[in-house]
């Protein structure tokens, strides 16, 4: 499914319908350059999964936590080298917790994910318009 959004509220409300959409279990692997929405887009994920709280991106911290009736699990990879650091920050263990785990800057871990995961490609048209590509397989 490809979409075009003309602002941040439209990136955020597709955002919210594909997390309307997950299990748990469920892995999202967001691809684009910075500046592309994944964050944003993510804000709306999180919201269509019953998040309350305020979503940042977490370059610094690599996961942030968002606790709701399913937990979101949202990865920042753009400080790591590779999969196996994400490995070494406990990946398998919250693949194992029920949650929905949103990875941004996926191109840094490719052997991470499975074949099963929805893969999300953000890219910036200009402005605040967005190119979207959601692919579940």
């Amino acid at each position: 499914m490809t979409i075009i959004t003309n602002n941040e509220a439209e990136t955020v409300h597709e955002g919210e319908k594909l997390g309307h959409s997950l299990a748990p279990g469920s892995v999202v692997a967001l691809y684009g350059e910075l500046g592309a929405g994944k964050t944003t887009f993510t804000r709306g994920l999180a919201s269509g999964l019953g998040v309350r709280m305020s979503v940042s991106s977490p370059t610094f911290t690599i996961v942030n936590e968002y606790l709701s009736k399913i937990p979101l699990f949202h990865f920042d990879m753009y400080r790591l080298e590779n999969e196996n650091e994400l490995f070494d920050i406990g990946w398998d263990d919250y693949l194992e917790r029920n949650g929905v785990c949103v990875v941004e800057w996926s191109e840094k871990v490719p052997g991470a994910f499975s074949q099963d995961a929805v893969i999300v490609k953000l890219e910036n048209l200009g402005g605040d318009k967005r190119l979207i590509e959601i692919v579940r397989n």
